[in-house]
């Protein structure tokens, strides 16, 4: 099975938080979900044996991971309305950002939607195609209000 790469590089001076850490991780597990098939347990095993994962907000990987694993048919539904294309034309990188995204957007409104936002953004500028982070970005800015109406009209 053919892995992501787990640490792009970073520019100097700009370090990685625990909770960005995490998301990368989360990342990294649902591309092994959806192009290899691999389950919750397969993929936490793999991620805990990579060097830097002592280092990720543990609660919000955890979260994050089983948040989407246990609902990919609801947040795919939700997204699929705002893609003018097949979800299986979404590259598998795009669709598993997109994914933990509106899992994040839906289950944890104690992070403001403009994180979410950018931190999918800039996930999908490290490992997504050249354009990859335009096009979630457009996405997530339809989904955005209809998963977080007050936060968003409040501002």
């Amino acid at each position: 099975m053919s892995s992501m790469p787990v640490n792009p590089v970073k520019p100097p001076g700009k370090p990685t938080s625990p909770r960005h850490r995490a998301r990368e991780f989360v990342v990294q597990g649902l591309y092994q979900y959806l192009v290899g098939g691999q389950d919750a347990a397969a993929i936490i095993v793999q991620a805990e044996s990579v060097k830097g994962f002592d280092k990720v907000n543990r609660p919000l990987y955890d979260a994050l991971l089983d948040g989407v694993l246990n609902h990919v048919t609801e947040l795919q539904a939700l997204l699929e309305p705002h893609i003018e294309r097949s979800w299986t034309e979404v590259s598998p990188i795009e669709r598993g950002i997109l994914l933990m995204a509106t899992c994040e957007l839906q289950q944890h409104l104690e992070t403001p939607y403009r994180v979410v936002l950018n931190e999918a953004i800039e996930l999908t500028k490290s490992y997504g195609g050249t354009d990859g982070h335009k096009f979630v970005n457009g996405v997530l800015d339809k989904l955005a209000p209809q998963l977080r109406p007050h936060e968003i009209t409040s501002k």
